[in-house]
């Protein structure tokens, strides 16, 4: 007992968490799991394997790969020197590099084109907002040895795949051409050239871009600069016939297979490795059309790294703002059973036989929550209604002296049929239901009910 005259200790203060980082609560664990599954699903069923990198790499993986002069590296990296030894390392801003990275170092290309996918956090230290974090999920998949159009072609339709997989709709396709990189530097040559001619019209952004990344106007939300991005030169009149063929057979592909696309002749990448075929994936959220997933060819990659150059393609789709749809167009989607069997007990005299119920449910492939931490029966059943689960399991001391448990359906939709198949008496199922079982037939019947009102 405390003493009166023993000061008060002072309460700690309480930690929140970096903001822009934020915390996956349990309820969204549902949704969560759905897309992670469909993806895995996808992914397996068109021969990719997953690869897992770590999430801190050398920060010169990074200046090498997306450009010194580029958003990215310039602002966005979270970068620190490793005081044990004074490293120059990055939490990861995207994965592309480091998947890469590890085939070169790992020499995975040495038995022939690799179709490697991943997932998880990626870091940008830019102002969080609505869909835009300092920690945010992607998931990516990469095709690395393949030149061909086809590759390009097959990492599309998986996207497309992936949307039907998960029921979304209105999602659009947006290709376009970035050509090699000769095209592209005489293009920048004439994009430099119209800006300077219009100097008067450029922003504080754009004047710092002009001659380090001029293609990145042609990104700008000015309001101010609209018109004169739209009369810029376009890339497509700088690209050469391969570059041409490419594009023309990646619409052909996508036309055989019925994907509608609309090329967008101001789709630029604002990384350097990118080259030929580019793709977003735009969809409408809350009123503003968001790009969902982007990707395209990135040939020069693998050789700016240091391996044999290799051609490779691939994309990366941002986790958070896929689940903002799914949470749009199913407003319930992140609500889930918690279990399917909830036990019910009256505390140290059924404890034991709780236990082993519940073990062996679960021996059965029965998802179980045993009610743990003593309370009334009254309000063990508000947890057990409050976990989704479909039946409780109730042991009290007389029933389980019996040799029997109780069955309580907690949410069913319609009345469990008589064995010879008619429907059984009385009204429709509903939370009142209860009925005695020998606890050695529980497991049996538990599928039984499951199979009734499936």
């Amino acid at each position: 007992m405390m003493n009166a005259a023993e000061p008060r200790r002072p309460r700690a203060d309480r930690l929140s968490g970096v903001r822009g980082m934020n915390d996956v609560l349990p309820a969204d664990e549902a949704l969560w799991r759905r897309l992670e599954e469909a993806v895995a699903d996808t992914m397996r069923a068109y021969g990719y394997r997953q690869i897992r990198t770590p999430i801190v790499e050398p920060t010169g993986l990074f200046v090498r790969g997306i450009g010194e002069v580029t958003d990215i590296v310039e602002k966005e990296m979270y970068s620190f020197v490793d005081a044990l030894n004074g490293e120059h390392l990055s939490l990861r801003p995207e994965n592309t590099a480091g998947v890469v990275r590890a085939v070169i170092e790992h020499n995975l290309l040495y038995d022939g084109p690799q179709r490697l996918w991943y997932a998880g956090p990626m870091f940008r230290h830019e102002r969080p907002q609505r869909g835009r974090y300092r920690q945010f999920h992607q998931v990516g998949a990469e095709a690395l040895g393949f030149a061909g159009p086809d590759a390009d072609a097959e990492v599309i339709l998986l996207c497309q795949r992936l949307w039907d997989e998960l029921g979304i709709t209105g999602v659009r396709l947006e290709i376009n051409s970035l050509g090699q990189l000769p095209e592209r530097r005489a293009h920048r040559e004439a994009l430099i050239a119209w800006f300077e001619a219009h100097r008067e019209q450029l922003d504080a952004d754009a004047l710092r871009r002009l001659h380090s990344n001029p293609l990145r106007i042609l990104d700008t939300k000015n309001p101010a600069m609209q018109e004169l991005v739209e009369n810029a030169p376009q890339l497509s009149g700088f690209l050469g016939e391969a570059s041409r063929a490419h594009f023309t057979r990646l619409q052909e592909l996508l036309h055989s297979q019925n994907l509608p696309f609309r090329i967008n002749p101001r789709l630029v990448r604002g990384l350097d490795y990118y080259n030929l075929s580019v793709f977003e994936w735009v969809a409408d959220i809350d009123g503003t059309a968001l790009t969902i997933c982007g990707g395209g060819r990135y040939d020069p990659l693998i050789g700016m790294l240091g391996g044999k150059d290799a051609p490779a393609c691939g994309f990366a789709l941002g986790v958070e703002r896929v689940l903002g749809l799914l949470r749009a167009g199913e407003p319930d989607a992140a609500s889930g059973a918690q279990c399917d069997v909830y036990i019910v007990h009256h505390g140290d005299a059924t404890l034991e036989a709780a236990f082993g119920v519940a073990e062996r449910l679960r021996s059965a492939g029965l998802d179980v929550v045993l009610h743990c931490g003593g309370g009334s029966f009254k309000s063990q059943f508000r947890r057990a209604d409050a976990s989704g689960a479909r039946f409780a399991v109730i042991i009290g001391v007389d029933e389980l002296a019996r040799g029997e448990v109780s069955v309580k359906w907690l949410r069913a939709d319609r009345e469990p049929t008589q064995a010879d198949g008619s429907a059984g008496a009385g009204a429709a199922v509903t939370a009142t239901r209860q009925e005695s079982v020998a606890l050695a037939a529980i497991v049996d019947r538990l599928f039984d009910a499951i199979g009734e009102n499936d």
